[in-house]
């Protein structure tokens, strides 16, 4: 194991693209040394290393399923071998589906929605807890779980189980904010609205945020810059007293 960094590490899963990719740069410019894991696209991933590098950061970039648990022990021991420590985490990674009414979802679509986007966040929660909590002797740390204006808004006729998932997903940092915040960790959520990604293409519809933009108070979609603004906040000092709660970058909608 080499020696403990100084720098603060953060791991951000699915960080090769969209809101994650974005978090990953702007937490090396924060002064952040940086984990991202990925699932297929290592070009982009390795992409997104180079660029923290080019801040003088630190960059690892582990192919990992946070949905396999299996996966989800080695992506954390890769990190304990290259920085020695872990500050920040951010479950970002998650997938949607192709646009769909309910009754036409098909059960293995909705275990693998929910495997991804609420279990593998908890699976990865557990590691970070087990590494950060003063119960371990750790040194504390900040949990950020993106969650989606979808949990609220429900998603009719396109991702009710995405919603769904989502919804999961903040019943879950509600809990597990109040279990570990006498242990030096705070675990938040941020509810990303109408942002400009590669997501929308995955459910059909690349063209998605300009569709429906008129539909924000705001009148435009968001970048992922906007988003991950957001996230750091919450994973730094400035939000010290900050816990169990969430922060809409949803343009007022």
């Amino acid at each position: 194991m080499s020696t403990e960094s100084q720098a603060p590490v953060i791991l951000i899963t699915g960080g090769s693209r969209g809101v994650g990719a974005a978090t990953a740069r702007l937490a090396a410019a924060q002064g952040y040394d940086v984990a991202i894991s990925y699932v297929s696209n290592e070009a982009a991933a390795q992409a997104v290393a180079a660029d923290v590098r080019a801040e003088g950061r630190r960059a690892l970039a582990v192919c990992a399923d946070s949905a396999d648990p299996n996966q989800v022990v080695r992506l954390f021991a890769a990190i304990d071998g290259e920085f020695g420590r872990l500050d920040v985490l951010v479950n970002n990674a998650a997938i949607i589906a192709r646009q769909s009414r309910v009754e036409d979802l098909t059960f293995e679509r909705m275990q693998r929605i929910f495997a991804v986007n609420a279990i593998g966040p908890m699976l990865c929660a557990q590691q970070a807890a087990r590494r950060m909590s003063r119960l371990h002797n750790g040194r504390g740390g900040a949990i950020i779980n993106v969650s989606s204006g979808a949990a609220r808004l429900g998603s009719p006729n396109e991702y009710v189980d995405y919603a769904a998932s989502k919804g999961a997903l903040e019943s879950f940092t509600i809990g597990f904010s109040k279990e570990v915040a006498r242990e030096g960790i705070r675990v938040n959520g941020v509810r990303p609205g109408h942002i400009y990604t590669e997501m929308h293409a995955s459910g059909g519809e690349p063209g998605r945020v300009d569709r429906i933009k008129d539909t924000v108070p705001m009148g435009r979609g968001g970048q992922p810059e906007e988003v991950a603004r957001a996230i750091l906040w919450l994973a730094g000092a400035e939000a010290s007293y900050v816990t169990g709660t969430f922060v809409d970058v949803t343009g007022g909608k």
